[in-house]
Protein backbone atom coordinates (compact mmCIF):
# COMPACT_ATOMS: atom_id res chain seq x y z
CA UNK A 1 0.00 0.00 0.00
CA UNK A 2 1.31 3.65 -0.57
CA UNK A 3 2.52 4.77 2.65
CA UNK A 4 -0.43 7.27 4.81
CA UNK A 5 0.34 10.90 4.20
CA UNK A 6 0.88 11.23 7.79
CA UNK A 7 4.07 9.45 7.67
CA UNK A 8 5.39 11.46 4.86
CA UNK A 9 4.24 14.46 6.56
CA UNK A 10 6.43 13.68 9.78
CA UNK A 11 9.31 12.77 7.45
CA UNK A 12 8.98 16.41 6.04
CA UNK A 13 8.60 17.79 9.62
CA UNK A 14 12.45 16.43 10.75
CA UNK A 15 13.70 17.91 7.35
CA UNK A 16 15.41 20.97 8.08
CA UNK A 17 14.10 23.62 6.14
CA UNK A 18 13.84 27.88 6.45
CA UNK A 19 11.69 27.70 2.67
CA UNK A 20 7.96 27.97 3.01
CA UNK A 21 5.92 25.65 0.50
CA UNK A 22 3.77 27.44 -1.94
CA UNK A 23 -0.10 28.22 -0.92
CA UNK A 24 -2.37 29.90 -2.39
CA UNK A 25 -3.75 33.33 -0.71
CA UNK A 26 -5.70 32.36 2.50
CA UNK A 27 -8.51 34.99 1.60
CA UNK A 28 -9.20 32.82 -0.94
CA UNK A 29 -12.64 30.60 -0.79
CA UNK A 30 -12.63 27.44 -1.11
CA UNK A 31 -15.02 24.91 -2.28
CA UNK A 32 -15.84 21.35 -3.36
CA UNK A 33 -17.60 20.65 -6.21
CA UNK A 34 -19.64 17.52 -8.02
CA UNK A 35 -18.70 17.05 -11.67
CA UNK A 36 -21.78 15.24 -13.55
CA UNK A 37 -18.35 12.89 -14.87
CA UNK A 38 -18.18 11.84 -11.53
CA UNK A 39 -15.47 13.49 -9.41
CA UNK A 40 -15.93 15.83 -6.45
CA UNK A 41 -13.13 19.17 -7.55
CA UNK A 42 -12.04 21.01 -4.99
CA UNK A 43 -11.71 24.40 -6.04
CA UNK A 44 -10.03 28.26 -4.31
CA UNK A 45 -11.01 31.48 -5.64
CA UNK A 46 -10.74 34.95 -4.63
CA UNK A 47 -10.05 38.77 -6.09
CA UNK A 48 -12.85 40.50 -8.36
CA UNK A 49 -12.70 41.48 -12.26
CA UNK A 50 -11.84 39.36 -15.22
CA UNK A 51 -12.68 35.18 -14.31
CA UNK A 52 -8.97 33.58 -14.89
CA UNK A 53 -8.47 29.29 -14.27
CA UNK A 54 -5.55 28.37 -13.44
CA UNK A 55 -5.30 24.33 -14.48
CA UNK A 56 -1.94 23.17 -12.70
CA UNK A 57 0.14 20.24 -13.73
CA UNK A 58 1.34 16.99 -12.71
CA UNK A 59 4.02 16.70 -9.72
CA UNK A 60 2.67 19.62 -8.21
CA UNK A 61 -1.23 20.94 -7.42
CA UNK A 62 -3.02 24.22 -7.48
CA UNK A 63 -0.68 25.60 -4.87
CA UNK A 64 2.01 25.72 -7.56
CA UNK A 65 0.02 29.02 -8.86
CA UNK A 66 0.89 30.99 -5.84
CA UNK A 67 2.90 33.42 -6.83
CA UNK A 68 0.35 34.14 -9.82
CA UNK A 69 -2.93 34.18 -8.12
CA UNK A 70 -1.78 36.63 -5.49
CA UNK A 71 -0.83 39.26 -8.69
CA UNK A 72 -3.91 38.09 -10.38
CA UNK A 73 -5.84 38.52 -7.79
CA UNK A 74 -5.59 42.24 -7.12
CA UNK A 75 -7.70 43.25 -10.52
CA UNK A 76 -8.88 39.36 -11.52
CA UNK A 77 -11.72 37.01 -10.15
CA UNK A 78 -9.09 33.76 -9.85
CA UNK A 79 -10.30 30.38 -10.05
CA UNK A 80 -8.06 27.61 -9.08
CA UNK A 81 -9.29 23.91 -8.95
CA UNK A 82 -7.36 20.78 -8.21
CA UNK A 83 -7.18 18.36 -11.30
CA UNK A 84 -9.50 15.47 -9.97
CA UNK A 85 -7.05 12.44 -8.57
CA UNK A 86 -4.63 15.19 -7.62
CA UNK A 87 -4.56 17.43 -4.25
CA UNK A 88 -7.76 17.40 -2.46
CA UNK A 89 -10.28 16.57 -5.28
CA UNK A 90 -11.44 13.74 -5.33
CA UNK A 91 -9.65 10.54 -6.88
CA UNK A 92 -12.22 8.51 -8.41
CA UNK A 93 -11.22 5.03 -10.96
CA UNK A 94 -11.29 6.73 -14.22
CA UNK A 95 -12.59 9.55 -16.09
CA UNK A 96 -8.76 11.09 -16.51
CA UNK A 97 -8.43 11.60 -20.37
CA UNK A 98 -8.61 15.06 -20.48
CA UNK A 99 -11.95 15.36 -22.47
CA UNK A 100 -13.44 14.19 -19.65
CA UNK A 101 -11.23 16.82 -17.11
CA UNK A 102 -12.41 19.88 -19.46
CA UNK A 103 -15.68 18.91 -18.30
CA UNK A 104 -14.73 18.19 -14.92
CA UNK A 105 -13.51 22.39 -15.19
CA UNK A 106 -16.81 23.28 -17.20
CA UNK A 107 -18.45 22.52 -13.92
CA UNK A 108 -16.43 24.46 -11.88
CA UNK A 109 -16.71 27.59 -13.73
CA UNK A 110 -20.10 27.47 -13.88
CA UNK A 111 -21.12 26.57 -10.66
CA UNK A 112 -18.95 29.52 -9.15
CA UNK A 113 -21.74 31.26 -11.81
CA UNK A 114 -19.36 32.15 -14.38
CA UNK A 115 -19.37 31.64 -17.99
CA UNK A 116 -16.37 32.73 -20.33
CA UNK A 117 -12.96 32.80 -18.67
CA UNK A 118 -9.25 33.16 -19.86
CA UNK A 119 -7.07 29.91 -18.90
CA UNK A 120 -3.53 29.38 -17.94
CA UNK A 121 -1.90 25.96 -17.78
CA UNK A 122 0.88 24.05 -17.02
CA UNK A 123 2.35 20.78 -18.00
CA UNK A 124 -0.49 18.41 -18.14
CA UNK A 125 -3.00 21.12 -16.94
CA UNK A 126 -2.04 22.38 -21.23
CA UNK A 127 -3.96 19.23 -22.11
CA UNK A 128 -6.86 19.76 -19.98
CA UNK A 129 -6.52 23.44 -21.07
CA UNK A 130 -6.39 22.55 -24.46
CA UNK A 131 -9.58 20.01 -24.29
CA UNK A 132 -11.42 22.55 -22.49
CA UNK A 133 -11.06 25.62 -25.08
CA UNK A 134 -11.35 22.94 -27.99
CA UNK A 135 -14.42 21.74 -26.23
CA UNK A 136 -15.85 25.76 -25.19
CA UNK A 137 -14.02 27.27 -27.53
CA UNK A 138 -17.07 30.26 -27.23
CA UNK A 139 -16.24 30.06 -23.13
CA UNK A 140 -12.22 31.09 -23.90
CA UNK A 141 -11.80 34.39 -24.04
CA UNK A 142 -7.79 33.84 -24.05
CA UNK A 143 -5.81 30.55 -23.28
CA UNK A 144 -2.03 30.39 -21.91
CA UNK A 145 -0.09 27.04 -21.96
CA UNK A 146 3.14 26.60 -20.81
CA UNK A 147 5.78 23.95 -21.42
CA UNK A 148 4.41 20.29 -22.57
CA UNK A 149 3.41 18.30 -25.22
CA UNK A 150 -0.20 17.55 -26.52
CA UNK A 151 -0.89 14.40 -26.74
CA UNK A 152 -1.84 13.28 -30.59
CA UNK A 153 -0.52 16.60 -32.05
CA UNK A 154 2.92 17.26 -33.90
CA UNK A 155 5.07 16.45 -33.10
CA UNK A 156 3.76 14.06 -30.63
CA UNK A 157 5.42 10.38 -31.75
CA UNK A 158 9.03 12.17 -31.69
CA UNK A 159 8.54 13.17 -28.55
CA UNK A 160 7.87 9.61 -27.11
CA UNK A 161 10.57 8.20 -28.32
CA UNK A 162 12.84 10.51 -26.14
CA UNK A 163 14.08 8.84 -22.71
CA UNK A 164 13.71 11.76 -20.89
CA UNK A 165 9.88 11.16 -20.90
CA UNK A 166 10.07 7.61 -19.40
CA UNK A 167 7.14 8.16 -17.14
CA UNK A 168 5.04 8.98 -19.82
CA UNK A 169 4.76 5.02 -19.91
CA UNK A 170 5.36 4.52 -16.07
CA UNK A 171 1.57 3.84 -14.44
CA UNK A 172 -0.21 0.66 -13.35
CA UNK A 173 -0.25 -1.75 -9.68
CA UNK A 174 3.58 -2.36 -10.15
CA UNK A 175 4.68 0.97 -10.62
CA UNK A 176 2.52 1.53 -7.20
CA UNK A 177 4.38 -1.42 -5.54
CA UNK A 178 7.73 0.24 -6.85
CA UNK A 179 6.84 4.07 -5.36
CA UNK A 180 5.02 3.05 -2.45
CA UNK A 181 7.05 5.07 0.42
CA UNK A 182 9.83 6.15 -2.23
CA UNK A 183 7.53 8.58 -3.51
CA UNK A 184 10.03 11.51 -2.95
CA UNK A 185 12.74 9.55 -4.77
CA UNK A 186 10.23 9.17 -7.80
CA UNK A 187 9.09 12.94 -8.21
CA UNK A 188 13.04 14.00 -7.82
CA UNK A 189 13.98 12.44 -10.51
CA UNK A 190 10.85 14.64 -12.34
CA UNK A 191 12.07 17.69 -10.87
CA UNK A 192 15.44 17.63 -11.65
CA UNK A 193 15.63 15.91 -15.03
CA UNK A 194 13.35 19.00 -16.28
CA UNK A 195 14.49 21.96 -14.04
CA UNK A 196 17.13 23.83 -15.74
CA UNK A 197 18.08 25.42 -12.05
CA UNK A 198 18.81 22.47 -9.67
CA UNK A 199 17.49 23.90 -6.61
CA UNK A 200 14.60 23.95 -7.95
CA UNK A 201 11.91 23.52 -6.78
CA UNK A 202 13.03 24.21 -3.29
CA UNK A 203 13.08 21.12 -0.83
CA UNK A 204 9.99 23.03 1.50
CA UNK A 205 7.93 22.86 -2.08
CA UNK A 206 9.09 19.44 -3.09
CA UNK A 207 8.15 17.83 0.86
CA UNK A 208 4.56 19.45 0.33
CA UNK A 209 3.63 18.22 -2.90
CA UNK A 210 5.58 14.54 -2.26
CA UNK A 211 2.99 14.27 0.64
CA UNK A 212 -0.18 15.39 -0.98
CA UNK A 213 0.38 12.50 -3.62
CA UNK A 214 1.24 10.00 -1.19
CA UNK A 215 -1.90 9.91 0.16
CA UNK A 216 -3.98 7.07 -0.15
CA UNK A 217 -5.06 6.86 -3.70
CA UNK A 218 -2.70 9.66 -4.57
CA UNK A 219 -0.34 7.66 -7.26
CA UNK A 220 -2.73 5.77 -8.53
CA UNK A 221 -4.71 8.85 -9.71
CA UNK A 222 -1.55 10.60 -10.57
CA UNK A 223 -0.06 7.48 -12.82
CA UNK A 224 -3.78 7.27 -14.45
CA UNK A 225 -3.10 11.14 -16.01
CA UNK A 226 -0.62 9.41 -18.30
CA UNK A 227 -2.34 5.72 -18.64
CA UNK A 228 -5.17 7.93 -20.54
CA UNK A 229 -2.68 9.43 -23.17
CA UNK A 230 -3.43 7.24 -25.43
CA UNK A 231 -7.47 7.90 -25.34
CA UNK A 232 -6.45 11.76 -25.71
CA UNK A 233 -4.25 11.31 -28.58
CA UNK A 234 -7.56 9.74 -30.64
CA UNK A 235 -9.70 13.11 -29.19
CA UNK A 236 -7.21 15.50 -29.68
CA UNK A 237 -6.56 14.35 -33.66
CA UNK A 238 -10.77 15.26 -33.94
CA UNK A 239 -10.17 18.49 -31.98
CA UNK A 240 -7.39 19.08 -33.94
CA UNK A 241 -9.98 19.03 -37.40
CA UNK A 242 -11.61 22.50 -35.64
CA UNK A 243 -8.52 25.05 -35.17
CA UNK A 244 -8.66 27.50 -32.07
CA UNK A 245 -9.78 31.20 -32.98
CA UNK A 246 -9.54 33.06 -29.62
CA UNK A 247 -5.53 34.33 -28.94
CA UNK A 248 -2.95 31.98 -27.34
CA UNK A 249 0.29 32.20 -25.78
CA UNK A 250 2.73 29.58 -26.13
CA UNK A 251 5.36 28.92 -23.24
CA UNK A 252 8.41 27.77 -22.97
CA UNK A 253 11.29 27.57 -21.01
CA UNK A 254 14.43 27.98 -22.99
CA UNK A 255 15.93 24.59 -21.49
CA UNK A 256 12.84 22.91 -21.90
CA UNK A 257 10.29 23.31 -24.36
CA UNK A 258 11.57 26.48 -25.33
CA UNK A 259 9.78 27.68 -29.03
CA UNK A 260 8.61 24.11 -29.44
CA UNK A 261 5.76 24.86 -27.54
CA UNK A 262 4.60 27.09 -30.39
CA UNK A 263 5.46 25.02 -32.94
CA UNK A 264 2.53 22.51 -31.24
CA UNK A 265 0.36 24.85 -30.63
CA UNK A 266 0.10 26.03 -34.36
CA UNK A 267 -1.02 22.85 -35.51
CA UNK A 268 -4.26 23.57 -33.29
CA UNK A 269 -4.83 27.01 -33.27
CA UNK A 270 -4.96 30.51 -35.61
CA UNK A 271 -3.82 33.20 -33.48
CA UNK A 272 -0.24 32.06 -31.18
CA UNK A 273 1.73 34.32 -29.59
CA UNK A 274 5.34 32.30 -29.37
CA UNK A 275 7.22 32.79 -25.73
CA UNK A 276 10.63 31.47 -24.39
CA UNK A 277 11.57 32.35 -20.92
CA UNK A 278 15.25 32.74 -20.73
CA UNK A 279 17.31 30.49 -18.23
CA UNK A 280 13.99 28.28 -17.28
CA UNK A 281 13.10 24.88 -17.54
CA UNK A 282 9.58 23.09 -17.02
CA UNK A 283 9.35 24.26 -13.45
CA UNK A 284 8.61 27.92 -14.58
CA UNK A 285 6.53 29.05 -11.72
CA UNK A 286 9.75 27.94 -9.82
CA UNK A 287 12.30 29.09 -11.63
CA UNK A 288 11.35 32.06 -13.21
CA UNK A 289 8.39 33.33 -11.29
CA UNK A 290 8.52 37.28 -11.56
CA UNK A 291 9.19 36.69 -15.01
CA UNK A 292 6.74 34.68 -15.72
CA UNK A 293 4.25 36.05 -13.78
CA UNK A 294 4.92 39.68 -15.47
CA UNK A 295 4.53 38.07 -19.46
CA UNK A 296 1.49 35.72 -18.22
CA UNK A 297 -0.29 39.13 -17.00
CA UNK A 298 0.69 41.31 -19.99
CA UNK A 299 -0.67 38.61 -22.42
CA UNK A 300 -3.86 38.33 -20.09
CA UNK A 301 -4.59 42.37 -19.64
CA UNK A 302 -2.59 43.72 -22.93
CA UNK A 303 -4.69 44.26 -26.27
CA UNK A 304 -5.44 41.37 -28.30
CA UNK A 305 -2.89 41.09 -31.45
CA UNK A 306 -2.89 38.80 -34.14
CA UNK A 307 -0.57 36.40 -34.70
CA UNK A 308 -1.51 34.64 -37.45
CA UNK A 309 0.15 31.19 -38.15
CA UNK A 310 1.25 31.03 -42.04
CA UNK A 311 -0.76 29.38 -44.56
CA UNK A 312 -0.79 28.93 -48.44
CA UNK A 313 -3.32 31.76 -48.08
CA UNK A 314 -1.26 34.32 -46.55
CA UNK A 315 -0.29 36.28 -49.54
CA UNK A 316 2.87 35.21 -50.18
CA UNK A 317 4.49 37.17 -47.11
CA UNK A 318 6.37 33.68 -45.79
CA UNK A 319 7.38 32.99 -49.62
CA UNK A 320 11.52 33.51 -50.89
CA UNK A 321 12.70 32.62 -53.84
CA UNK A 322 16.70 33.27 -54.06
CA UNK A 323 19.33 32.31 -56.76
CA UNK A 324 23.04 32.24 -55.66
CA UNK A 325 23.65 36.07 -57.03
CA UNK A 326 20.46 37.90 -55.05
CA UNK A 327 22.59 36.66 -51.52
CA UNK A 328 23.77 39.46 -49.31
CA UNK A 329 26.51 38.29 -47.26
CA UNK A 330 26.50 41.33 -45.03
CA UNK A 331 28.76 40.15 -42.35
CA UNK A 332 32.07 40.42 -42.10
CA UNK A 333 34.87 39.61 -39.49
CA UNK A 334 33.21 38.62 -36.66
CA UNK A 335 30.22 36.61 -38.48
CA UNK A 336 27.66 36.42 -35.98
CA UNK A 337 25.43 34.02 -34.09
CA UNK A 338 25.21 30.23 -35.36
CA UNK A 339 28.80 30.69 -37.15
CA UNK A 340 32.11 29.72 -35.62
CA UNK A 341 32.92 33.33 -35.17
CA UNK A 342 35.93 33.11 -36.94
CA UNK A 343 37.49 36.63 -38.70
CA UNK A 344 36.72 36.16 -42.99
CA UNK A 345 33.48 34.08 -42.47
CA UNK A 346 30.53 35.90 -44.23
CA UNK A 347 27.30 34.97 -43.16
CA UNK A 348 23.97 36.02 -44.67
CA UNK A 349 20.73 35.02 -42.43
CA UNK A 350 18.39 33.43 -45.18
CA UNK A 351 15.22 32.97 -42.97
CA UNK A 352 15.02 33.62 -39.25
CA UNK A 353 16.83 35.00 -36.50
CA UNK A 354 19.75 32.75 -34.79
CA UNK A 355 19.65 35.12 -31.92
CA UNK A 356 15.83 34.05 -30.94
CA UNK A 357 13.53 31.53 -30.41
CA UNK A 358 12.64 29.96 -33.92
CA UNK A 359 13.92 27.99 -36.92
CA UNK A 360 16.64 30.01 -38.65
CA UNK A 361 18.58 29.40 -41.76
CA UNK A 362 22.19 30.87 -42.22
CA UNK A 363 24.54 30.85 -45.40
CA UNK A 364 28.53 30.81 -44.62
CA UNK A 365 31.02 31.64 -47.06
CA UNK A 366 34.81 29.99 -45.71
CA UNK A 367 37.63 31.06 -47.35
CA UNK A 368 40.61 29.05 -48.42
CA UNK A 369 42.93 27.87 -45.99
CA UNK A 370 40.58 28.31 -42.82
CA UNK A 371 40.74 26.19 -39.70
CA UNK A 372 38.18 26.56 -37.22
CA UNK A 373 38.62 25.17 -33.35
CA UNK A 374 36.53 21.95 -31.25
CA UNK A 375 33.66 24.07 -30.59
CA UNK A 376 29.32 23.06 -30.71
CA UNK A 377 26.07 25.14 -30.70
CA UNK A 378 23.35 24.50 -28.42
CA UNK A 379 20.76 24.41 -30.78
CA UNK A 380 20.52 20.71 -32.70
CA UNK A 381 21.29 21.99 -36.73
CA UNK A 382 21.90 20.34 -39.91
CA UNK A 383 23.77 21.59 -42.85
CA UNK A 384 24.51 21.20 -46.55
CA UNK A 385 27.55 21.81 -48.40
CA UNK A 386 26.75 23.85 -51.32
CA UNK A 387 30.19 24.13 -52.89
CA UNK A 388 33.48 24.21 -52.21
CA UNK A 389 35.13 20.72 -50.68
CA UNK A 390 34.23 20.91 -46.39
CA UNK A 391 35.93 19.36 -43.82
CA UNK A 392 34.74 18.07 -41.24
CA UNK A 393 34.84 15.81 -37.46
CA UNK A 394 33.51 15.45 -34.19
CA UNK A 395 35.47 15.56 -31.09
CA UNK A 396 36.94 17.53 -28.12
CA UNK A 397 40.03 18.94 -30.46
CA UNK A 398 41.31 19.11 -34.08
CA UNK A 399 42.33 15.81 -34.86
CA UNK A 400 43.08 15.73 -38.67
CA UNK A 401 42.73 11.92 -38.62
CA UNK A 402 39.33 12.82 -37.71
CA UNK A 403 38.49 14.80 -40.63
CA UNK A 404 35.83 13.50 -43.32
CA UNK A 405 36.23 15.54 -46.66
CA UNK A 406 32.13 16.64 -48.04
CA UNK A 407 32.20 17.77 -51.71
CA UNK A 408 29.31 19.88 -52.98
CA UNK A 409 26.14 18.56 -52.16
CA UNK A 410 27.11 16.39 -48.61
CA UNK A 411 24.90 16.22 -45.69
CA UNK A 412 26.06 16.47 -42.06
CA UNK A 413 24.41 17.35 -38.73
CA UNK A 414 25.46 19.10 -35.71
CA UNK A 415 23.69 18.06 -33.01
CA UNK A 416 23.47 19.97 -29.51
CA UNK A 417 26.32 20.76 -27.38
CA UNK A 418 28.47 17.68 -29.79
CA UNK A 419 31.52 19.88 -30.41
CA UNK A 420 32.86 19.41 -34.09
CA UNK A 421 36.24 21.16 -35.84
CA UNK A 422 36.50 21.79 -39.61
CA UNK A 423 38.44 23.11 -42.03
CA UNK A 424 38.57 24.31 -46.04
CA UNK A 425 41.62 23.24 -48.49
CA UNK A 426 42.42 25.09 -51.08
CA UNK A 427 39.19 26.70 -52.70
CA UNK A 428 36.38 28.50 -50.27
CA UNK A 429 33.51 26.45 -49.01
CA UNK A 430 29.54 27.31 -48.84
CA UNK A 431 27.67 25.76 -46.12
CA UNK A 432 24.38 25.95 -45.38
CA UNK A 433 23.12 25.52 -41.78
CA UNK A 434 19.32 25.12 -40.65
CA UNK A 435 19.16 25.48 -36.44
CA UNK A 436 16.24 25.93 -33.95
CA UNK A 437 16.96 28.88 -32.23
CA UNK A 438 18.43 30.81 -30.02
CA UNK A 439 21.73 29.73 -30.75
CA UNK A 440 25.24 29.97 -29.79
CA UNK A 441 28.85 29.64 -29.85
CA UNK A 442 30.94 27.87 -27.00
CA UNK A 443 34.60 26.72 -27.84
CA UNK A 444 36.04 23.86 -25.98
CA UNK A 445 39.65 25.92 -25.15
CA UNK A 446 38.72 29.45 -24.59
CA UNK A 447 42.23 30.50 -26.19
CA UNK A 448 41.46 29.66 -29.38
CA UNK A 449 38.02 31.46 -29.35
CA UNK A 450 38.17 34.14 -32.17
CA UNK A 451 36.06 36.11 -30.80
CA UNK A 452 38.00 36.81 -27.41
CA UNK A 453 40.14 40.16 -27.57
CA UNK A 454 43.16 38.77 -26.43
CA UNK A 455 43.29 35.78 -29.33
CA UNK A 456 44.44 37.22 -32.83
CA UNK A 457 42.39 35.67 -35.70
Amino acid sequence: MILRFLAVALFAVTTVSSQTPPSLPSSFQQRTIHSPEGADIFVRSGGSGPVVVLIHGYAENSDSWAPLAADLMKDHTVVVPDLRGIGRSSKPADGYDKKTQAKDIRAVVTALGYDKTSVVAHDIGNMVAYAYAATYPDKVARLVVMDAPIPGIDPWNEILLNPGVWHFNFHGPDAERLVAGRERIYFDRIWNDFTGDPGRPDEATRNFFTATYAQPGGMRAGFAQFAAFSQDAKDNKVFEQTKLTMPVMAVGGEKSFGALQAVIMRHVATNVQEEVVAGSGHWLMEERQAYTVALIRKFLDGPLVAHPVASSADGGANEERLTPTEYKFLQAGNPGTGSSGVGGIQTVVLKGNPDQAGVYTIMLRVPAHTRISAHSHRDDRVATVISGTWHIGYGDRFDEAKLKALPPGSFYTEPPSRNHFAETGDEPVVVQITGFGPSSTEYVDATQDPRNPAKSN
